[in-house]
């Protein structure tokens, strides 16, 4: 399967299930408290903080995007074979719409379903000092 064919695929089966199809925005974001698009979220803060519409914006709570990426934070890990400066992100994003289980069973859905790829192993947050662990997203991927 082509590169092409993964995004093609991410879509569809997104759009199927209800989510409005985002471009890519430019990897110079309008967010000034970043220099580049770093992730595929950068496009949306302003709707995860509150200041915009989703339903307005889009159309639906539930998005999905390819978003073109640009990172230098580990620029001296770049040539080995996890790290990059650019990529495409895919993600699917929502507002209200849904949380931890729907996204769970979505990326399992697409990864078994449409990659027929096989799930080894999964890894969830198991917390720190400031944060405690996801306990709720062990449960439903179990």
């Amino acid at each position: 399967m082509t590169s092409q064919q993964i995004r093609q695929k991410f879509l569809e089966f997104f759009e199927k299930r209800g989510h409005a199809i985002v471009p890519s925005s430019s990897l110079l974001p309008d967010d000034k408290s970043v220099l580049l698009t770093t992730a595929g979220m950068q496009q949306f803060k302003p709707h995860f903080i509150g200041q915009a519409d989703p339903v307005h914006d889009f159309g639906s709570r539930n998005t999905a995007s390819i978003q073109k990426c640009f990172r230098t934070s580990d620029i001296d890990e770049v040539g080995d074979e996890s790290h990059l400066t650019f990529f495409e992100m895919l993600g699917n994003f929502s507002f209200g719409g849904y949380f931890k289980k729907e996204a769970i069973e979505y990326a399992r859905e697409f990864i078994v379903k449409e990659l027929g790829l096989k799930i080894d192993y999964v890894s969830v947050f198991e917390g720190d000092s400031e944060v405690p662990a996801d306990i709720e997203s062990e449960r439903i991927c179990v």
